[in-house]
């Protein structure tokens, strides 16, 4: 496809985006790549340190997606060597270095869940192991010497941890120089991230300098807050929405999220275009309820489709809003005449993935029996054979529990 004219470009290039550093010269290499009809090289680093991927992962996925539609070439970088360091954005200590294996497991469904927004056939994928496994104590004390402790420093993350008298490894420091050489390996024009990855992106940047290669143009997009509002998404946070969950938890964690955030979510999570945005702008002060079910349909029509959209807004409106017990609910087996405990039940039939988050599900009020509230965390019940009761678990997640 013909690349397009460099203001068609910026219209895209610019939504939901926080930043360009700088903004000059991604006009003059979008120019010449535009006259030359030759795509610009874009790359997005992402660490496998978790195997999920949320729509705080899509927002900058999105974007590559972006660049991928406007003809550019664009490089997923799988940061198998890198997560085994351990990014320092954002840290208030030092992160746990992932083996090797870890990072492995992880990355095995990253490129199927990111196949989901980007095009795979216009995705080169890399594995930055390829090229700094190889490196040798010399080429890494040879990276080391175009790079200042003053400047490291200078790191917001690494600034309040020395003020604090916080631990701070040498092997951090080797982490915005590694993802740096990813850069000058693969001649990027222009590196993709979140606004957290500023640092960075721009050591990447000082890196190709010192190499003699054109500086990548550094674009950031905001961080996605999660369904609590406050919290940037995160599933440390458990305030995330995956892009892997059902129609029914996608559609109602969705419904879950402060009105203020149904027009950030339309803006860096949809396609919806900038005519619709500033109507939905409008709608979502005027009519917060009905807008935020619009982003929850769009949402879920988006990873799912219109069949299954629908079908989650009908569960919704039938669990949530008139109480009723879906028709449609597993059904569970459990052994008559013996206690169970509430906390393993809810574990064995996968409804949380913990004592934990069973015990403060419980707590807060969020797990009935028979539409009876359970409060106690040790509550045990025992049925006789034949016999059953409906366990709901948060909103969504019904189970007709059968003795036998």
């Amino acid at each position: 496809m013909p690349i397009p004219t460099v203001e068609k470009q910026l219209k895209v290039i610019k939504r939901g985006t926080v930043e360009i550093v700088p903004m000059d010269e991604l006009v003059e290499k979008l120019k010449k790549s535009y006259q030359n009809q030759k795509p610009l090289r874009i790359k997005l680093g992402c660490d496998p340190t978790r195997p999920d991927l949320h729509l705080g992962h899509s927002v900058i996925l999105r974007k590559m997606r972006q660049f991928q539609d406007l003809g550019h070439h664009t490089i997923l970088i799988i940061g198998d060597f890198t997560a085994m360091i351990g990014d320092p954005s954002g840290a208030n200590k030092t992160r746990p270095a992932l083996s090797r294996q870890e990072v492995v497991e992880n990355g095995k469904s990253y490129f199927e869940q990111a196949s989901k927004i980007l095009d795979p056939d216009k995705t080169e994928i890399v594995y930055n192991s390829e090229w700094l496994s190889p490196m040798s104590f010399e080429d890494v004390i040879r990276l080391a010497s175009h790079y200042t402790v003053a400047r490291m420093i200078e790191r917001d993350d690494f600034t309040k941890r020395y003020q604090n008298n916080d631990t701070i490894s040498l092997h951090e420091f080797l982490y915005p120089l590694a993802q740096g050489q990813d850069s000058v390996h693969l001649k990027s024009d222009i590196e993709l991230g979140g606004i957290d990855q500023k640092f960075n992106l721009l050591v990447g940047r000082h890196l190709q300098k010192e190499f003699d290669q054109s500086p990548q143009v550094c674009l950031m997009t905001p961080l996605l807050i999660g369904t609590d509002g406050n919290q940037k998404m995160s599933k440390s946070y458990d305030n995330y929405i995956g892009i892997d969950e059902t129609p029914e938890d996608m559609y109602g964690k969705t419904l879950s999220i402060p009105d203020n955030l149904i027009y950030p979510y339309f803006e860096l999570v949809t396609d919806v275009d900038e005519e619709a945005l500033r109507l939905l702008k409008e709608k979502a002060t005027s009519d917060p309820r009905n807008t935020k079910h619009e982003l929850a349909w769009t949402i879920t029509n988006m990873y799912h489709g219109v069949e299954k959209a629908d079908q989650a807004r009908s569960h919704f409106e039938k669990t949530v809003v008139k109480k009723d017990v879906p028709d449609d609910i597993p059904e569970f087996a459990i052994v008559s005449g013996e206690h169970h405990r509430i906390l393993d039940i809810m574990k064995s039939v996968n409804f949380v993935a913990s004592n934990g988050e069973g015990r403060r599900l419980v707590t807060q009020g969020g797990v009935t029996l028979n539409g009876e509230k359970i409060t106690d965390p040790q509550h045990e019940f025992a049925l006789d054979s034949g016999k059953e009761v409906i366990l709901k678990v948060g909103k969504r997640k019904f189970g007709r529990l059968i003795a036998k």
